[in-house]
């Protein structure tokens, strides 16, 4: 995992039970899974119209946005983001529709 995305997961960790005025993260937390899932997808929506609508500088930052809120919430699930990264390790060299048709089985 990229450092700056481990350093970002321990961060992530340490504010957790922070407090929510002063700490986003933990305003997050505090807010429930329902409201850190709704941001993930409030940033996955303005990810896709920077990507459409705007130059590579607003749509990078928007890509950010996203990874972060998907921290957030694999933090929240209890999944670690190296999870994440070996299970697109595990279905690296393998072909997207094949993969997919795995999951249908």
């Amino acid at each position: 995992m990229s450092d700056v995305l481990a350093r970002l997961e321990q961060l992530i960790a340490d504010r957790r039970d922070g407090d929510p005025e002063s700490s986003y993260v933990a305003k997050l937390f505090s807010k429930g899974r329902p409201k850190i899932a709704q941001k993930l997808g409030e940033e996955a929506t303005e990810t896709v119209i920077a990507a459409l609508t705007e130059d590579d500088q607003a749509f990078t930052g928007e890509a950010a946005d996203l990874l972060f809120h998907l921290l957030v919430l694999c933090a929240d699930r209890g999944v670690a983001f190296a999870d994440v990264l070996a299970e697109l390790e595990r279905r690296e060299g393998v072909s997207g529709i094949a993969e997919k048709a795995t999951r249908k089985a």
